[in-house]
């Protein structure tokens, strides 16, 4: 059953167009309670953007049988006046990462790259990797010393490599202002110059892990990170509006970035023209749909596949999903830049464990996903999780700084209760 609603309540967003699309789902969907889950789910996000909470979004959800929601409410370019679609294309940043992930994954099934070899093996230019251990008392100067093991293509996977970010970590952002190694920010990779934070397998930390694993990918299968997804991921999940580089005639459907402002209102960031991409980067660079990201969390769902097109092995995406970090914990993100991450947020709630290129809860969440549900999150405020047991995944897409501000955040976690509201009903009669 389709059912599109055109026009409700004006506001100051004028009409917003939600568009969905309703099934039996198994997180206790039922004939009985598929309208007021529905509805459930479509208020979240008209009351998001009617009541200015954000300019504009994307939902959707899926079962193992397929798609039960679909919706989209609010504008993708509030300055034109453009409604948000469903084929509204978003920045994804750091929801590349489990992407690249699989392709890593791809490449162990076929033997080309193992798990517990340095990665140095295929990178040759990681043999050059130091470890940041203070400063000089007299010069200042930096002291840097070889890990005191290797860095593995596990420590890449799974952010114990001791590479960590600009933004969430003081000692490499000190070390980086020094102009010794140059930005993130700056464009190209250079980034990848810096040196680790700690000896790989120390501990925790989010990074430029991911990055290095895009260049192993390229490495090992002699093709850009690009063409590699496009031939491996991209094509075989029918992803067609997935790119490192949005083609001309597909960029009409970007949606603006907003900006919150000190005064708590959001500031829309003009639509310049594309720059050409020098660098695919496998930790943020990929650009999608909802719809799109659906089908890939819709195939890590399924074991591996979708549909006749075989991605990875079944047991291959039973191993992505189990822990990889031992007694080691998901730490929180304290950022160094409030205009881009809210400091002291957990990446998308209580994720304590990770796999390989995933997160994982290893708890239920109240009134939301089961204890084993696999997640991440992109920083424009971009979320994706997989509930095995439930048979269900989720994608929820703005476009928004900072990350894990209050109001996406609200706005996540209602989405999440919405979908899950069926089954919480059920389980209390």
């Amino acid at each position: 059953m389709m059912v599109t609603i055109t026009r409700f309540r004006l506001s100051v967003w004028r009409v917003l167009p939600v568009a969905v699309v309703i099934s039996i789902a198994s997180t206790g969907w039922a004939n009985g309670t598929t309208k007021a889950a529905t509805n459930r789910i479509d208020n979240v996000l008209r009351h998001a953007a009617e009541q200015n909470k954000v300019p504009g979004l994307v939902a959707m959800v899926a079962s193992s049988d397929g798609i039960v929601y679909q919706g989209a409410a609010g504008k993708r370019d509030v300055h034109a006046n453009i409604p948000m679609t469903n084929d509204s294309i978003f920045r994804l940043a750091s929801m590349t990462k489990p992407v690249t992930s699989v392709a890593v994954m791809q490449l162990v099934e076929r033997g080309l790259v193992k798990l517990d070899e340095p990665a140095r093996t295929y990178l040759p230019e990681l043999s050059r990797v130091q470890v940041l251990d203070g400063y000089d008392a007299k010069t200042g100067k930096a002291n840097l010393r070889a890990p005191k093991t290797p860095v593995t293509v596990r420590h890449l996977l799974t952010h114990t490599s001791g590479f960590a970010y600009e933004l969430f970590d003081r000692r490499l952002r000190d070390y980086m202002a020094t102009g010794a190694v140059p930005s993130l920010f700056e464009g190209g990779d250079g980034f990848l110059q810096a040196p680790l934070m700690f000896d790989p397998g120390e501990r925790w930390e989010y990074g430029i892990s991911a990055d290095w694993s895009g260049k192993l990918v390229e490495a090992v299968s002699k093709q850009s990170l690009e063409d590699y997804c496009r031939q491996h991921i991209f094509e075989p999940l029918g992803m067609a509006d997935t790119f490192f580089k949005v083609p001309a005639d597909k960029q009409s459907r970007l949606v603006t970035l907003h900006q919150r402002r000190e005064d708590g209102t959001l500031a829309e960031t003009p639509s310049l023209p594309a720059k050409p991409v020098k660098v695919f980067s496998g930790g943020g660079g990929l650009h999608s749909t909802a719809g799109d990201y659906l089908k890939f969390a819709r195939m890590l769902l399924g074991g591996g596949k979708l549909g006749q097109p075989r991605i990875l092995r079944s047991e291959t995406v039973s191993l992505m999903g189990q822990n990889q970090i031992g007694s080691l914990t998901v730490g929180g993100l304290h950022s160094l830049m409030p205009q881009l991450a809210t400091d002291g947020v957990r990446a998308m709630g209580s994720l304590d464990k990770f796999g390989l290129g995933l997160a994982i809860n290893t708890k239920p969440f109240d009134g939301g996903r089961a204890a084993g549900s696999l997640a991440w999150s992109g920083i424009y405020n971009t979320f994706f999780w997989i509930d095995p047991t439930h048979k269900t995944c989720a994608v929820l897409m703005m476009q928004i700084l900072p990350y894990m501000d209050e109001t996406p955040k609200a706005v996540l976690e209602e989405f999440e209760r919405a979908i899950y509201a069926p089954l919480t009903e059920a389980t209390h009669r």
